[in-house]
């Protein structure tokens, strides 16, 4: 029988109703709620779900600052930032330029002095600006040219005149596709490689390349034609600035060097290695550089060695080929092609890794012996050289899908675990609605000016393929205190590296136009200075760059009046997105260089 409003009252059944009109309230506001949240409400899965949960529903996504829950008691600013003190402090690499370990080095025959040697404490310091720096010239033209003040570096110019490295030009300079090797230009060589071994594919089998000794990055700038995205990888050394030429341009380069350790890269990564006289004595200390490019090398990927050895007949070049005969044999590597252009004049050979370890087994002589897996760390950071050759894994004869279906297929070094491929799927539909919905088009940041991102801890690589249709690369860093997940980044045909936060990055000042992160800084704030942290993005971060965090609003909180005192702009959104933008202000613009 219906109830009156009379009677309710009459018979003090009013408390009831009341409690149920505002049950139904609340039930009808979440209702509507979940209806407009463009994003479910999941856990990061596979290695990610100890990270906290990001808080849902992302209703409303503004532009407008948050101030919700900042703590007023806790200052975590820098009252006054100083500029770092120094010769050369506008290039400044912390863990690079420690000339007080670099002096203290017993011996620099391994080239030890290029290694990382990082100061301790963590530096607080901001570097300064060049004089006449500006924002750099727009992808795609900065391929081709840069402003001659943000990098004023003309040796280069000079040394390499004759091969056309790169040219000076009013304000400007000009990259012509010029190199040692390509004296009939970078896209003849190029096109000649595909020619020599078909097989190759460029962007489709092969996808992901690094190229040692890469000089200004032309040999990996060109082949982003193609669907290859190269990791240029070069020392800081004589060849003044190549590397930071080769980010001012927007191609994917590092510094580092095969020395005494091992590169921070994961075993069986690369599709493809490129050498063209990138200076390297692969025969030095009993083959311990080029067992190293076995480790990285992917079975059945391609190391292309274009030098003197492979084509001249003076007594030097053929002893160095004779050792390479000796040492790719031991390793059972097979020479697929090796040519000479009579063009450029110049020859090339091309070895191919097994993709059984039939040959290792049958070898006469056990030497080098295969690397014990059960002592060996799981990844490469800080660690030496080693004279043993990694054993080939499971999925050896599983070359990644073409390109671009190996972005999205199981990658084959996921995990065998049971929830391993859908803990993949899930992390990428995650990144892919998280990216389309709310990271381009909430939180106002200018995309089109972005080229060069860092993605601070980059998991499966996901937040990077979803945004793989935009004309930007990512530096894919898996922190070395996480799960190790970089092996399927590079299945997916991305590139990345290992890293610790607490350290500077291997990379000039002002090289990257934005950095990413998600749920990094809490447990990463347990082993360092936040201030410190904050102190190094600032120095990789170019001015105009941005800053995206996804995180707790504690953490945001601390990191606020941090990059206030660096005089970013800064904006938060929902409670978890904090995005920031820097400038050009320096503590004392007097003093550049």
């Amino acid at each position: 029988m219906a109830l009156s409003v009379h009677n309710l009252l009459k018979e003090r059944k009013y408390p009831f109703a009341f409690a149920f009109f505002l049950l139904l309230l609340f039930v009808t506001f979440l209702l509507i709620s979940n209806s407009q949240s463009p994003i479910t409400n999941f856990t990061r899965p596979g290695p990610f779900s100890s990270l906290p949960k990001s808080p849902s529903p992302l209703t409303g996504i503004s532009s407008n600052t948050s101030s919700t829950g900042i703590d007023a008691t806790v200052d975590y600013a820098i009252d006054e930032w100083e500029l770092c003190k120094g010769p050369g402090m506008v290039d400044y690499i912390p863990c690079l330029d420690n000339w007080k370990a670099i002096k203290a080095l017993k011996s620099r025959r391994h080239m030890e002095h290029r290694e990382r040697h990082c100061p301790d404490p963590s530096p607080r310091c901001l570097v300064p600006l060049p004089q006449g720096y500006k924002i750099r010239v727009p992808w795609p033209k900065s391929r081709d040219m840069i402003w001659y003040n943000n990098v004023p570096h003309p040796k280069l110019v000079e040394y390499k005149k004759d091969q056309r490295w790169v040219v000076k030009s009013g304000d400007y300079f000009i990259f012509p596709g010029g190199g040692t090797q390509f004296k009939d230009g970078v896209n003849n060589y190029i096109e000649s490689i595909e020619k020599t071994l078909p097989v190759i594919e460029w962007g489709k089998k092969t996808r992901v390349i690094l190229d040692v000794g890469c000089g200004v990055a032309s040999f990996g700038g060109s082949l982003l034609d193609k669907n290859v995205i190269t990791m240029s990888l070069a020392p800081k050394d004589e060849h003044e600035a190549q590397i930071q030429f080769a980010l001012e341009r927007g191609i994917p380069a590092t510094l580092s060097v095969i020395g005494t350790q091992k590169l921070t890269f994961p075993d069986n990564s690369y599709d493809l290695i490129h050498c063209a006289r990138c200076r390297v004595h692969w025969d030095a200390d009993g083959g311990k550089p080029l067992m190293e490019l076995n480790r990285i090398l992917r079975p059945g990927g391609y190391f292309i060695w274009s030098a003197t050895p492979v084509y001249r007949n003076d007594e030097r070049d053929k002893n160095v080929w004779k050792s390479m005969v000796a040492i790719t044999e031991s390793i059972c590597w097979k020479v697929v092609a090796k040519t000479f252009y009579e063009s450029s004049q110049i020859g090339v050979v091309i070895y191919q890794k097994p993709v059984s370890s039939s040959c290792y087994e049958n070898r006469k002589v056990n030497n080098p012996p295969l690397c014990d897996q059960a002592i060996r760390p799981n990844n490469s950071w800080y660690v030496p050289l080693e004279s043993c050759i990694v054993p080939l894994p499971s999925y050896s004869d599983k070359w990644p899908s073409p390109w671009p279906a190996r972005l999205t297929d199981k990658p084959p070094s996921l995990s065998s675990e049971s929830d391993a491929e859908e803990n993949f799927k899930g992390d990428t539909r995650h990144w892919s609605a998280l990216v389309s919905e709310v990271y381009l088009e909430g939180l106002a940041i200018n995309w089109s000016s972005v080229r060069n991102v860092i993605d601070m801890n980059a998991g499966y690589g996901g937040f990077a393929a979803a945004l793989i249709n935009l004309p930007l690369w990512v530096m894919n860093v898996v922190p070395v205190q996480e799960s190790d997940t970089l092996p399927v980044i590079f299945d997916r045909g991305l590139i990345g590296i290992y890293h610790d936060w607490c350290e500077s990055f291997n990379t000039y000042p002002r090289t990257y136009d934005l950095l990413h992160s998600s749920f990094l800084f809490k447990n990463l704030t347990k082993r360092c200075g936040i201030i410190e942290v904050a102190a190094e993005m600032d120095r990789i971060l170019r001015p105009g760059g941005y800053l995206l965090v996804q995180d707790t609003m504690e953490i945001i909180n601390k990191l606020r009046p941090i990059l206030k005192s660096l005089h970013w702009s800064l904006n938060v959104h929902q409670e978890q997105f904090l995005v920031g933008k820097k400038d050009f202000w320096r503590p004392d613009t007097s003093t550049t260089v």
